[in-house]
């Protein structure tokens, strides 16, 4: 099947993605993204008793200057991290060596946060051994970059070349605290469609909306319309093809918190997740056939996002990819007619706590209303219009989830013959429900927190509800 990519206008990702540094790297006072928090660079602003600065977390505005912390400060495994007009010219991820430079960024490339010494590195080196690189998407890291320097090679025509390892995100926040969910603008979202009767519609603030369905989308707010035709049993009748015909709406952000130092250079806690609202509605009509033991998956999108949080100074790239698909399995006998709406929310994610480590968080809300529901003759289909999620940061993968509302039909019968004649006796259903799972991916140590040794099942959700039914008997 032939893929087709559409790319949301340039214009609104540019709203979510960094554009160009704006501070000096001198410690100075500065005000925070989300407006009305002023707060001092400098680590010799933190308070005597130890008390942690909350950091406010905000989408990072389309003007956004870098962050850095250096070895030997206050406050934790690094200092308190701050702005600078440094930049990541290049990065080659294979052998992670950057160009740091103090030039801008040209248009239609992302700026970068790269780790200023305590004291200003020896001229003409931009970068010093230890410093720690917190960069929006650039050149050659296109999901952000956060980087430790282990060596300076020295100078080039585009900046100081630097080796480089991963970092961690305690080294820049320290005992900092911050919270805060953040929504995911849905004009950021790159859509690949996979199959041919896709449409895509959004809106967003100050009337700007795109798609047939967009004037009547929620602000904030990304929906994709399908339809596509599903396999039929064998000896179906022409009469019997099965098609299933709906919409996601969803409305993404991202859920991030940071506790401070707790133990070991730890954080005392942390949290990285995905939310939202959620609508859906769909028709399945036919007898269409499917293994009941392997449901049978389409895809039909996928989509992309890597908004960027400002976290105080620190530009936090999140990674954030949704598929949407049908899925079906059914036995071939059943026909169908139903058609269900259904809304609700949804979160998924991993906690870190000191003790506990990693825990699984997962939950879902979700009602619906059947517009149309009968089964006929003997046997059951299941049907689902869901999305699987994954979120990361820097381009690690910390958790992945899969939300899949569904509708279930079920009939049985018999057929006996008497005196009276042949008889038939029977029941049916049609039921909803949504099911959440997931795992929590030891990539999760970007925190700073302990490697997960092994991938951690978010648990399984699971929630059924009867839609309408009835018996007949002949």
């Amino acid at each position: 099947m032939r893929h087709r990519r559409a790319l949301l206008p340039t214009f609104a990702v540019a709203t979510v993605f960094l554009a160009a540094a704006c501070s000096s790297s001198a410690p100075h006072a500065e005000q925070s993204a989300a407006g009305g928090h002023s707060r001092q660079a400098a680590a010799d602003d933190r308070p005597a008793d130890g008390t942690d600065h909350a950091l406010t977390v905000a989408a990072a505005p389309t003007a956004t200057a870098t962050a850095t912390a250096s070895p030997g400060g206050t406050g934790g495994p690094g200092h308190r991290a701050h702005k600078t007009t440094l930049t990541v010219s290049s990065y080659d991820s294979r052998t992670r060596r950057a160009v740091i430079s103090d030039k801008p960024v040209k248009r239609g490339s992302s700026p970068t946060a790269p780790a200023p010494s305590g004291t200003p590195s020896a001229a003409p080196h931009q970068a010093a051994v230890g410093d720690v690189i917190a960069s929006a998407p650039a050149p050659g890291a296109p999901h952000g970059l956060l980087a430790k320097v282990t060596k300076v090679m020295g100078e080039t025509d585009g900046g100081t070349r630097v080796q480089t390892e991963p970092a961690t995100l305690n080294a820049l926040l320290g005992d900092d605290t911050a919270k805060g969910d953040v929504p995911v603008d849905p004009s950021s979202f790159t859509v690949d469609k996979l199959l041919p009767d896709v449409k895509v519609s959004w809106s967003k603030t100050g009337d700007v909306h795109a798609g047939p369905r967009g004037a009547a989308v929620p602000l904030g707010s990304l929906r994709l319309d399908v339809s596509a035709e599903v396999p039929t049993a064998k000896d179906a009748p022409v009469s019997a093809s099965a098609s299933v015909k709906g919409f996601v709406q969803v409305a993404p952000q991202v859920d991030f918190a940071y506790g401070g130092t707790g133990t070991d250079a730890a954080p005392g806690s942390a949290y990285l997740g995905v939310s939202g609202d959620w609508a859906s509605g769909w028709a399945v009509k036919g007898r269409a056939a499917a293994t009941t033991s392997t449901p049978l998956r389409i895809p039909f999108a996928k989509l992309h996002a890597d908004p960027v949080l400002q976290v105080g100074p620190v530009p936090v790239v999140v990674n954030l990819d949704l598929t949407c698909y049908l899925q079906i399995s059914a036995d071939g006998k059943v026909t169908v007619d139903v058609r269900q709406n259904l809304k609700g929310d949804f979160k998924a994610g991993g906690t870190f706590g000191i003790g506990r480590g990693w825990t699984p968080v997962s939950s879902s809300d979700m009602t619906s209303t059947p517009v149309r529901a009968s089964v006929t003759a003997d046997g059951s289909v299941k049907t689902a219009l869901g999305a699987e999620a994954s979120v990361g940061l820097y381009g690690t993968v910390g958790v992945t989830a899969d939300l899949a509302p569904y509708l279930r039909g079920e009939a049985s019968g018999s057929v006996t013959t008497g005196d009276g004649g042949p008889k038939a006796e029977g029941s049916w259903a049609v039921y909803g429900g949504v099911d959440l799972s997931g795992t929590l991916r030891l990539q999760l140590s970007v925190f700073g927190t302990p490697v997960i040794q092994r991938s951690i099942p978010l648990g399984a959700l699971h929630r059924e509800w009867k839609l309408a039914g009835g018996s007949s008997s002949v």
